[in-house]
């Protein structure tokens, strides 16, 4: 029965999002659905897309292990991101007007800084869909109670949200996602009320977490620990701004307003519902000891999805694992659209510059095709657990990407070698970190990379240039073009004066 519902709910989403495709039209509509998203769309989409499969299936599992302690990347990091994003770059950034993160580097500090920073960003998404694709197959496999392979389940997962992405781009992304999001609350909060009735209330789940410590959260007055849990925050929280999804929902925003406070609101609703599924887990532990200690040898992932099928109604499980199910391919469409779109935009455009818009259209789909089979057989591939997963991913936009990004919006005399030297000494620290640095270093390999990135961008722009840099370009991409004609003339007048 359960499978069955699983397999109407997941032909309907398609349907929705092919519908969707109907309004395509041009590239802007595939990338940035035409810049036409409302408010309440906005903030859904934004809110869907980090819903993710770790936050019901990696983050409950972690909390169980480590505690509030061991989720400061996410929900906490992740949650102030998307609100750091309203507040400080989404407004700058959508004025403007453009089409991926990618072509702020190229205007800011030219071709190269484009490629390398867009390059860091397509291969971050290889974690973050793998995880979404490898909960997939997990999912197939546990509501059909094993008729469903892993493997195969992935497979049908990854080719049926291609199909609609394919098609509808963003637009099918934003429409699906506002379904998803509803689906994704009701069924929480529905599979919640239900679990609590079985354990007594809400605060005998509470109490009992804190009495069992789960509710540390600062780290202990060490200096390496303090070190470790600032690098797990950033990783998430700054790591994750230079990232064409989180840019596409504020590019497709319909006014400056929406694209800020849709960030902000997304951000806050992801936070708060984010406890709903650590609370069943923990709730877990109360029910079915037994069962907890088991899987918590083996897969501790499984432990959500265990206990829904073994104690709650078969409606409860309906509403479970299609809130599940929106999750991941909320996610998932979203994360398999950003990477293809900046790859096609910024790496091959370029490379055809006399290609129509239609040429082009194809072949973001191409792309967004050939990205999903690769991150598929990635996924088939890895080792990782969906959490870490997703936390490495944003490794390598964190040392790269964030702080040409943050410097080239804030400060004036951010130049081109500045941004290059960020992202190589982010780079090599980073990595050069991940080599030597053994299996516990006292500075994380990301927050060296961090760090090394800053002082790159500071140095390489104060030093004497050996790389051509306008000065005027800030200017004129912070409050377009006719402030900095303006400047211009300005300064041409006083020059023959």
């Amino acid at each position: 029965m359960l499978l069955w519902f699983v397999i109407i709910y997941w032909l309907i989403s398609v349907a929705i999002g092919l519908y969707a495709a109907t309004r395509v039209h041009n590239t802007k509509d595939f990338a940035v659905a035409g810049r036409h998203l409302p408010f309440y769309m906005v903030t859904a989409t934004v809110f869907a897309t980090w819903f993710g499969s770790e936050t019901v299936l990696g983050i409950p599992a972690t909390f169980l292990d480590e505690g509030l302690h061991g989720i400061v990347a996410d929900p906490f990091g992740s949650s102030m991101c998307l609100i750091l994003v309203g507040l400080f770059f989404a407004a700058p950034l959508y004025r403007m007007n453009l089409l991926t993160i990618g072509d702020f580097y190229k205007k800011r500090y030219g071709r190269g800084v484009e490629v390398l920073t867009t390059l860091a960003i397509v291969i971050s998404y290889l974690g973050w869909v793998g995880a979404q694709i490898t909960a997939l197959g997990l999912v197939f496999n546990v509501v059909s109670a094993g008729e469903i392979s892993q493997t195969a389940g992935m497979w049908i997962g990854s080719m049926t949200i291609l199909v609609y992405t394919i098609f509808g781009g963003m637009w099918a992304v934003a429409i699906t996602d506002f379904l998803q999001m509803i689906i994704i609350v009701l069924g929480m909060l529905w599979i919640g009320n239900e679990i609590s009735g079985q354990v007594g209330g809400v605060g005998v789940v509470i109490d009992h977490a804190r009495a069992a410590g789960k509710f540390e959260f600062w780290p202990a007055a060490d200096a390496k620990q303090i070190i470790a849990f600032a690098a797990a925050w950033m990783t998430m929280m700054f790591g994750s701004i230079p990232q064409q999804d989180v840019f596409q929902r504020v590019q497709s925003s319909k006014t400056e307003k929406i694209a800020v406070w849709g960030s902000v609101l997304g951000g806050s609703l992801y936070f708060f519902f984010a406890f709903v599924p650590m609370f069943l887990a923990y709730s877990a532990t109360l029910i079915d000891p037994d069962m907890v200690a088991r899987l918590k040898e083996g897969d501790s992932q499984m432990i959500l999805p265990t206990l829904v099928l073994q104690h709650a109604p078969l409606f409860a499980q309906v509403m479970f694992f299609g809130a599940l199910l929106s999750a991941i391919k909320s996610c998932a469409s979203a994360t398999l659209l950003a990477p293809s779109v900046t790859f096609s935009e910024n790496i091959l455009r370029p490379m055809f510059p006399h290609l129509s818009d239609r040429r082009q259209l194809r072949m973001m789909r191409i792309v967004t095709f050939t990205f999903t089979i690769i991150v598929t057989l990635y996924a088939m591939n890895s080792e990782a657990s969906i959490f870490k997963m997703v936390e490495n991913a944003y490794q390598v936009t964190l040392v790269s990407a964030f702080v040409p990004l943050a410097f080239g919006i804030y400060w004036r005399r951010a130049t081109n070698q500045g941004a290059l030297m960020a992202i190589f000494l982010g780079i090599g620290v980073w990595i050069s970190v991940l080599v030597a640095g053994g299996e516990d270093p006292f500075f994380p390999a990301q927050f060296a990379g961090l760090l090394a990135s800053l002082f790159g961008m500071v140095a390489g722009s104060l030093m004497p240039q050996f790389v051509h840099h306008d000065p005027h370009i800030h200017d004129q991409l912070r409050h377009g073009h006719h402030a900095a004609a303006q400047t211009h003339h300005a300064e041409h007048v006083h020059h023959h004066s």
